[in-house]
């Protein structure tokens, strides 16, 4: 008769088996920045199209003047980082989705959120540039 192994049972739960695979709360703030600017961003979309429907045929002059409203201008940068960073959340999401490499992973996250950043900002200082 062979020798076999001996078996060992394991009697945990469910939970217990999950726990310490890391928490499950850590991808709610990052899913409810993603439900926060998806819900910003449709008025402030809404109220682009509208302006810019509006300024269609309107001078430099009369769009820097209109942008230099202050409303105008704080709805257009509000706009602007809303975009670029649910942009970045989006995109971070299907890096970690669909990345397996850890070295590109962090390389591709970095690089990301470092255009998402340079665009914003390049978008800011445009806005704020028509309005001083």
């Amino acid at each position: 008769m062979a020798q076999s192994s001996p078996r060992i049972r394991v009697m945990r739960s469910h939970l217990g088996r999950a726990r310490g695979l890391g928490s499950a709360k850590h991808g709610l703030t990052h899913w409810w920045a993603e439900r926060v600017t998806s819900v910003a961003l449709v008025p402030l979309t809404l109220w682009f199209i509208f302006a810019a429907l509006h300024l269609t045929g309107h001078s430099r002059a009369e769009v820097a003047q209109w942008v230099g409203h202050p409303v105008h201008a704080v709805l257009l940068l509000s706009l602007v980082f809303a975009t670029f960073h649910h942009v970045q959340l989006g995109l971070q999401v299907i890096i970690e989705d669909y990345v397996h490499t850890e070295s590109v992973k962090i390389a591709s996250l970095l690089a990301t959120k470092a255009v998402c950043f340079l665009l914003g900002l390049a978008c800011a200082v445009s806005i704020l540039k028509m309005t001083l």
